[in-house]
């Protein structure tokens, strides 16, 4: 059988395989090839036609009088620029895998100064270098900008958002390609977002089970290596069934998640307990001052003065106490925390007991 047969046989086990795999996950949710990834790029110019929102910092300065200077005008010596609509910035954007010379991509810039606002500026041209220090793009254009900021004479302001960040919509152009390894050697690899060694291991089984036996094998607990075809056409075929192909992913660790500043509880759901009884109550304190006015006899030659008159009222809550059985699910946790009415403060504390009880089977993690 030929490859593209073979290709085509491959896809109809896929879709009758997903079909009976309801809690199945795509091989493209949980992994990305390696060597398919994009690319971070930055540079350094300038933003111009700002209304007078723009900075007089010596770099900026600097940099105004170079570009001036690749125009052909020089500036005489010692002459101080007033520059007011001008801002020194900094321009980054991320270069997709696969992107060609020619294509676009959406440009951030952000004031690297003391300017007040990059709204209604435009963007010079302005080289987008990677870490290699090549250039692979080039930025120009009007900026976009949500931030809006004012100011008062008697210094009162009002900033809204970030007015000193803004972005140019496809303002950016490729003009060199990165090279991948996606067509080269015989095989391909699979990395996992999250490592987990039964994952690793069942997404192997599910390609070794439709494909063929050893080809696909695990390096660890993260990546996955495929044998695949040379050709560029038919590895792109060959990959987007791959990328199709369901399997059953391990479940999570045991886990609870708790932020102490937001109050936000994540409970996952293999989190089991072992038998716990727990009692949950407390008191209500309240101090109030409900100072008195003591007002002497009118032949009494005393002084009107006000008295303290403090109120401490103390009333206890109905303390409840409700009991986990073994083997006890998130439902059913839920649903008793739920019933004895405790809010997020209190239901941290019963975790924490609990954990230190040794009755959870989980990591708690508090963030």
């Amino acid at each position: 059988m030929n490859t593209t047969s073979w290709i085509a046989v491959l896809s109809l086990f896929v879709c009758v395989g997903s079909s009976f795999q309801a809690q199945a996950a795509r091989i493209k949710d949980v992994a990305s090839v390696e060597g398919v990834r994009s690319n971070q790029l930055v540079g350094y110019g300038l933003v111009v036609g700002l209304p007078g929102t723009g900075e007089q910092s010596p770099f900026t300065e600097q940099s105004f009088k170079t570009m001036l200077a690749n125009f052909g005008i020089n500036l005489p010596a010692g002459m101080k620029s007033q520059i007011k609509n001008v801002a020194a910035v900094a321009v980054h954007a991320e270069l997709p895998a696969f992107a060609k010379p020619g294509q676009n991509i959406d440009v951030t810039v952000s004031s690297v100064g003391s300017s007040k606002g990059l709204r209604g500026g435009t963007l010079l041209q302005t080289f987008l270098k990677g870490l290699d220090g090549q250039v692979y793009a080039v930025a120009q254009g009007s900026l976009i900008v949500s931030g809006l900021g004012a100011e008062g004479a008697d210094g009162s302001k009002v900033v809204v958002n970030t007015p000193t960040v803004g972005r140019v919509p496809n303002g950016g152009t490729v003009e060199r390609e990165v090279i991948t390894p996606f067509a080269q050697g015989d095989y391909i690899t699979f990395n996992l977002n999250r490592g987990d060694f039964t994952t690793a291991k069942n997404l192997a089984a599910a390609i070794n089970t439709f494909i063929g036996d050893d080809t696909a094998r695990t390096l660890d607990a993260r990546s996955i290596q495929v044998r695949a075809p040379r050709d560029v056409t038919q590895r792109v075929s060959y990959l987007s069934t791959l990328e199709n192909l369901t399997f059953e992913p391990a479940s999570d660790a045991a886990k609870i998640i708790i932020n102490s500043r937001t109050g936000t509880i994540v409970i996952g759901k293999e989190v089991r307990l072992f038998p716990a009884a727990i009692t949950h109550g407390g008191m209500t304190v309240t101090i109030a001052e409900n100072p008195t006015v003591s007002q002497p006899n009118p032949l009494a030659e005393g002084e009107t003065v006000v008295v303290p008159n403090t109120i401490i009222d103390v009333r206890p809550d109905r303390s409840r106490m409700f009991k986990f059985d073994p083997g006890t699910t998130l439902d059913e946790l839920v649903s008793t925390v739920n019933a004895v009415g405790a809010a997020p403060g209190d239901l941290m504390a019963i975790l924490e007991a609990l954990k230190e009880a040794g009755a959870i089977h989980g990591e708690l993690v508090v963030i």
